[in-house]
């Protein structure tokens, strides 16, 4: 649209503006209709109808909905605006007041002060204060410009700091503030900060937790199960929901499921019920790039919501996770010990070695065994022979698991006759014995951090070894109150006692006819298998703790349930 007004400037009166109109809105607007688009809209096109100087024509509406006004390298539209200004496509940039175009001061005199007027660019900004860089170019260099845009800046600084405290509040609650559930989840209809499961997408989360602790298969083999299956990526089963969802590399995405994205679900505990946010954060109200605070600034809140994994399931799945375990690029599933055997000499993994044999009565065989990573793939000078048959390591680990589930049933049937005594000893003496210790320990690593100071000013240590010693004893002093925490954990859990139903009694007597081993079996109740030169094996297995909690539990009571017999004899 051409429109001539009666305006007087000689050099200007034959000139036809090329307007770009510029429009944002902000989140922190809210629904506050004066600052609308189209309020803003309205305002700019009356004032070109009614109150312009000169022809013009409208080259485009560059508007940026729900962005914030303080970085301009974010705003999409901004950014065509300039490019289009310095392609010469415009010469006039109209926006109701100066907080539309800027908030953050520096840019604000950047592009009022050097870019526009480099480029021969005329800004008019209706709001209060007006500005017209082209009929009064002086504004500009006054007081009022500069000080207004200080005032917008500080007012972005106000309501950036408002809203982060806002922020960090539901989130110390434990409330969801995302924009978007995690996988598996939706937000409450009836209060959108707290979340429900979407079961359609909870059962996928499900299938990969138990195809991956329980079935054995890979990483890689459950995205090429998920693909093959055809189920929709979480980005893509938002946008089927219709949520408008984009990630970093939205524009990068195929449609299909990758390793990344089942090792995030994998590892996220969210899936149990626990409330995990602020991962990431802005690193101010004008930078807007994102950074990756130390998990100990993260919030964290249990309980928040309903799970969908069970949290020994999800506890199997990390320590799995731990493991060095690899398919061979045609194959989907790990096989049964992968990541748990090692050599018992030098510690290494044992590596894993197929051969086929023809034989008469079976024709092909394919055997298998185990051998030392460092005798077969390094050197023989440095370890030995190492070596197990696949069929020996089955047998000897299964005979292994169930004795060892024997001995856990005679422990469960032991502690079951010490409880039925009225007087039960659960006082730990070793773990008090050994509280008592690190206290002692902890008591002179002060002494000797408070006595470097005086050995300093008394001229005994330079300062350079008195930082250096203060900083070692100020480390050990660290560990040791971290090793006291952990004691006194320990005695608090002794002092409750022993019970049937502890977790360690009831993992492994689940297990109690057991009669084939499977991987998800060696999860559960086996930390490593140690592989000896003489094909012995020593299983180092789960519950280690608890074990030797229940063992000194029994040791303690063990003349009141020799008595208890007696008189029941």
């Amino acid at each position: 649209m051409i429109r001539a007004n009666n305006y007087t400037k000689a050099p200007n009166q034959n000139k036809v503006w090329k307007v770009a109109i510029y429009i944002r809105l902000s989140r922190d607007d809210g629904n506050d209709e004066s600052l609308s688009v189209t309020n803003q809209r309205m305002i700019i096109h009356d004032y070109l109808e009614n109150s312009f100087d000169s022809e013009y024509t409208v080259v485009n509406h560059y508007i940026d909905d729900g962005l914030s006004g303080t970085t301009d390298y974010e705003r999409i539209a901004f950014q065509q605006m300039i490019s289009d200004m310095e392609a010469g496509k415009i010469d006039c940039i109209m926006c109701k007041t100066l907080s539309r175009a800027f908030r953050n001061y520096s840019d604000q005199g950047y592009f009022l002060e050097r870019v526009f007027p480099l480029h021969g660019v005329r800004f008019i900004s209706l709001g209060d204060p007006t500005v017209d860089t082209f009929l009064n170019p002086e504004v500009v260099q006054g007081m009022e410009i500069p000080m207004s845009g200080i005032m917008n800046d500080r007012y972005s600084a106000k309501i950036s700091n408002d809203v982060r405290r806002t922020f960090d509040t539901k989130r110390r609650k434990g409330e969801f503030i995302g924009a978007f559930a995690p996988y598996g989840y939706k937000k409450n209809p009836e209060n959108k900060t707290h979340l429900i499961i979407d079961e359609e997408a909870a059962q996928v989360v499900r299938n990969i937790f138990h195809w991956f602790v329980y079935d054995g298969m890979s990483k890689s083999g459950i995205v090429k199960h998920l693909n093959s299956l055809g189920i929709l990526t979480p980005t893509n089963y938002k946008h089927s929901k219709g949520l408008n969802l984009k990630t970093p590399n939205h524009h990068k995405n195929d449609g299909l499921w990758g390793v990344n994205t089942v090792s995030r679900i994998l590892k996220n505990p969210m899936y149990i019920g626990t409330m995990v946010q602020g991962k990431q954060r802005t690193i101010s109200y004008k930078v807007h790039d994102k950074v990756q605070p130390s998990e100990d600034e993260w919030y964290v809140v249990e309980n928040t919501h309903e799970p969908i994994i069970d949290k020994s399931i999800f506890d199997l799945a990390q320590n799995l996770m731990k493991r060095n375990t690899r398919t061979a690029p045609s194959k989907r599933h790990v096989h049964t010990f992968s990541g748990f055997l090692k050599c018992a000499d030098c510690g290494m993994s044992m590596a894993r070695k197929t051969t086929r044999r023809n034989t008469k009565k079976f024709g092909v065989r394919e055997l298998v065994r185990y051998i030392c990573s460092t005798f077969s793939q390094k050197s023989k000078d440095k370890c030995t022979n190492h070596t197990i048959k696949l069929e020996e390591l089955n047998e000897a680990v299964l005979r292994a698991i169930q004795v060892q589930i024997a001995l856990v049933d005679d422990m469960a049937a032991v502690i079951k006759e010490i409880n039925k005594q009225p007087v039960i000893q659960i006082q730990s003496k070793q773990l008090k014995q050994l509280l008592e210790t690190k206290k002692q320990e902890l008591e002179k690593v002060t002494n000797v951090t408070d006595n470097l100071y005086v050995d300093w000013k008394s001229g005994d240590i330079t300062k350079q070894e008195y930082i250096r010693m203060k900083s070692k004893f100020e480390q050990q002093a660290n560990e040791l109150k971290e090793n006291i925490r952990n004691v006194e954990s320990e005695i608090a859990v002794s002092q409750k006692g022993v019970s049937i139903t502890d977790s360690y009694l009831t993992t492994f007597l689940k297990h109690k006819n057991i009669q084939t081993l499977e991987r998800g079996l060696l999860l559960e109740l086996v930390d490593i298998i140690y592989i000896h030169e003489n094909k012995k094996i020593t299983i180092k297995f789960n519950f280690e703790d608890q074990h030797k909690r229940m063992l000194e539990f029994i040791q303690q009571n063990k003349k009141a349930t020799h008595d208890n017999k007696n008189q029941v004899m």
